[in-house]
């Protein structure tokens, strides 16, 4: 089932997240780990939310936040790339898994959106 795999992926992917920040923490680069650990870590724990929603609206509009913390994390992680705080390998195995991630979300989004006609 789809929500099962994205509910694995969504905390495969924090776990992750958490150990590049802590390889960022230990060469003290705290600013750009501190965003990407909250984004990151943000997807998943707004999908376990979700789970427990109040209704369709709310259950739509906790994805989307999770949605919208996937583009942030993105984005942090295409910055950590550029700027060589991290290997070509490492952004594209962490941005690849990011993008599962979106694309489910905006799956499931849109199945929700169109259950409620």
């Amino acid at each position: 089932m789809r929500n099962d795999e994205l509910s694995r992926q969504s905390m495969d992917f924090p776990v992750h997240i958490i150990n590049l920040v802590k390889g960022l923490k230990s060469k003290h680069k705290t600013v750009i780990s501190n965003q990407i650990g909250r984004s990151g870590t943000s997807i998943g724990a707004n999908i376990r939310e979700a789970q427990y929603s109040h209704g369709k609206p709310d259950f739509i509009a906790k994805m989307q936040i999770a949605l919208k913390e996937a583009n942030e994390t993105g984005y942090w992680l295409e910055l950590l790339y550029k700027t060589d705080y991290i290997d070509e390998q490492t952004y594209k195995s962490l941005d690849s898994a990011c993008a599962s991630i979106r694309v489910m979300l905006i799956s499931s989004i849109n199945t929700s959106k169109g259950n409620e006609k």
